[in-house]
């Protein structure tokens, strides 16, 4: 296991904190796939689902960034979209069989993915709790059943 989940990775917003779930089990399965040389397929597809997921997750948290107006909007949407552009990238490489997908990438993958919900989302987080959004949903892990 590459990324151990925590309460110190919650960011207080259930929905949000499973789809955080998601990500982090992708990036270990990822782990595990080239740990266990189960092949540039079997990785790639990972990194497809990775790819995907990480959009839509992208969407839900701005979408809730401009429901309750909130203020690091560009600066946070920015950092997404350069996470997004790099895993397009690499998916490209990897496809066209120009790169694999290493344990320099996973490093990569588990720092950019830990840093930014510790720094980018607990910021987010408490602007959004102050804000009104309750922490717990009524449905809750909609999107994780939808998902797989």
């Amino acid at each position: 296991m590459l990324i151990e989940w925590s309460d110190d990775l919650s960011v207080g917003i259930q929905e949000i904190d499973e789809q955080h779930k998601v990500l982090v089990s992708l990036v270990n399965d990822m782990h595990d796939a080239i740990h266990e040389h189960h092949g540039s397929e079997a990785t790639a597809d990972i990194l497809q689902r990775l790819a995907e997921y990480t959009k839509i997750h992208f969407a839900v948290e701005e979408s809730l960034f401009r429901i309750f107006d909130y203020p690091g909007y560009e600066a946070h949407k920015k950092q997404h979209d350069e996470l997004l552009k790099e895993v397009i990238e690499l998916q490209e490489k990897v496809s066209s069989g120009k790169s694999s997908v290493s344990f320099q990438l996973l490093h990569f993958l588990k720092m950019w993915l830990t840093q930014h919900i510790l720094d980018s989302d607990k910021e987010y987080s408490e602007y959004l709790l102050n804000s009104g959004i309750k922490a717990q949903s009524a449905k809750s892990g909609w999107f994780k059943k939808l998902w797989h």
